[in-house]
C-alpha cells in the first residue's frame, strides 16, 4: 500500500507538535526537521506537489516567554502562537532552502474553509503557490482564532486542506504508528490495523485520547480527519514520525494504517457538485459552447449568451442550452454582475472590461458536471 504515497500527484503532510518540539526542553528538533526536508525534496524531485500542515507554534512560543506548564488561557495560547510561529516559519524556510525550495507561510482559521469566498481565496492562493513550485506551510491562525471558531487540532485542518486542493494523499505523522484495536500501552494483545476501508462505529470505538502533553489532538481527531479526507477522494495514512526520514520509511513498508478512498479527488468533487449543492442561477450557452462542454472543455465567457439569477463567485449554477435543456452544473468563477459584463467576450478581454485579471474560464472543467443523456 506504500505505493499510494509515491503515486500521489499532490501530498499533504501533517506534523504534530510532539514531533517538532522536544517535550523536555521546549526547543525545536532541528535534526529531525532537516531529515524530513530531505524526504520532501525527494517527493518534489519526482514532480509531486507537497503541502505541509504543521503544529508546534504554541509549544515553541510558550517556552520562549516562559509560560507555565499545563493548560493555557486562550490569550496565553495566542501570545505563544504569535511568538512561536515566527521561529517555526523561519525553521521551515531554512531547511527547505537547503534543497532549493521556497517555503510559504499560510495561516488559516475554521471560517477560511467554511465561508465560500474565503475558501476560494485560500484555495486560489495555494494553487498559485504550488504552480510556482513553493512548499506551503500551513498552520491554524491561533493568534486571532477564538475558542468558538478554532479547529482545536491540525488533523482536521489538514483534512480540510486536502479536500480544498484535491490532494491524493494525506499523511498524518504522529507519535503513534497507526490505529490499533485497543490501546497498545494498556493491552499487549492490541493489533495494528494496516488498512481501513470503512469508518464504522467499531473503528471509532478504537480511538483513544491524546498521549502527549504538547498536542491538542488524539486518535479520535485522526478518525474524523480520515472521514473528511476519504470523502474528498484522498487516501489517508497514520504513520510514526518518531524516526528520521519518516516518509522514506513509509514508502519502505513501515508500520502504518491506511484509510482508503473509493473515488479520486476529482470524482469526489464532482459528486459533491452534482448531488449536494443547490444552484443559484443559470448560464445559457450557444451551440458551439454546448458541443465544447460535451467534449470535455471548460466553459468560456465567449460561449455564453445569457446570465440568469443572482449568485456570487463560487456558487453553483446550471448550464442550459438555448432551448432551456440542462447540459450540466458547476461552480462559477464570477459573480452574476461581472458575469453579465463579460459574456460573449474573449477571455483576453476580461481584464479590460472588469478592471482586474480573473480566470479565463467562467466554469473550469474540473468544477463542471455534465447531465447524462
Amino acid at each position: 500500500m506504500s505505493h499510494r504515497l509515491a503515486d500521489a500527484k499532490r501530498v499533504i503532510i501533517k506534523i504534530g507538535s510532539a514531533l517538532l518540539v522536544d517535550q523536555d526542553t521546549g526547543t525545536l528538533r532541528r535534526a529531525w526537521l532537516e531529515a524530513l526536508a530531505q524526504d520532501i525534496a525527494r517527493l518534489k524531485g519526482r514532480g509531486q506537489d507537497v503541502v505541509i500542515v504543521s503544529s508546534g507554534a504554541i509549544a515553541l512560543g510558550r517556552r520562549m516567554i516562559e509560560l507555565p506548564s499545563g493548560p493555557l488561557k486562550l490569550e496565553e495560547s495566542q501570545a505563544a502562537a504569535a511568538i512561536g510561529q515566527v521561529a517555526l516559519a523561519h525553521a521551515y524556510a531554512e531547511v527547505l532552502a537547503q534543497h532549493g525550495f521556497v517555503g510559504a507561510q499560510v495561516l488559516l482559521t475554521l471560517k477560511d474553509t467554511e465561508e465560500r469566498r474565503r475558501y476560494l481565496n485560500a484555495r486560489n492562493t495555494l494553487f498559485s503557490l504550488l504552480k510556482r513550485g513553493a512548499v506551503p506551510v500551513i498552520n491554524e491562525n491561533d493568534t486571532v482564532a477564538t475558542s468558538e471558531i478554532r479547529y482545536g487540532d491540525n488533523d482536521r485542518l489538514a483534512a480540510r486542506v486536502s479536500s480544498m486542493i484535491a490532494a491524493d494523499c494525506l499523511v498524518l505523522l504522529s507519535d503513534v504508528d497507526g490505529l490499533y484495536t485497543a490501546s497498545p500501552e494498556a493491552n499487549p494483545d492490541a493489533e495494528l490495523l494496516p488498512e481501513v476501508t470503512a469508518i464504522t462505529a467499531d473503528i471509532e470505538a478504537m480511538a483513544g485520547k491524546s498521549g502527549t502533553t504538547v498536542g491538542s489532538g488524539g486518535m479520535i481527531t485522526k478518525i474524523e480527519a480520515a472521514r473528511i479526507a476519504v470523502g474528498a477522494g484522498a487516501h489517508m495514512v497514520i504513520a510514526s514520525g518518531r524516526i528520521d526520514h519518516p516518509l522514506a520509511a513509509l514508502e519502505n513498508g513501515a508500520n502504518c494504517t491506511w484509510f482508503t478512498a473509493s473515488a479520486s479527488p476529482i470524482a469526489a468533487r464532482k459528486k459533491w457538485i452534482a448531488g449536494t449543492l443547490e444552484t443559484s442561477g443559470a448560464l445559457v450557452v450557444d451551440d458551439g459552447a454546448a458541443n465544447a462542454l460535451r467534449s470535455g472543455k471548460s466553459l468560456l465567457p465567449a460561449g455564453i449568451t445569457t446570465v440568469e439569477g443572482r449568485f456570487s463567485r463560487g456558487d453553483a449554477v446550471r448550464v442550459v442550452d438555448g432551448a432551456g435543456a440542462e447540459i450540466g452544473r458547476g461552480l462559477c468563477a464570477y459573480d452574476c454582475a461581472d458575469a453579465r459584463k463579460i459574456i460573449g467576450h474573449k477571455s483576453r478581454e476580461i481584464e479590460h472590461i472588469l478592471g482586474y485579471r480573473g480566470r479565463d474560464e467562467m466554469i473550469h472543467r474540473d468544477d463542471l458536471v455534465l447531465v447524462k443523456g
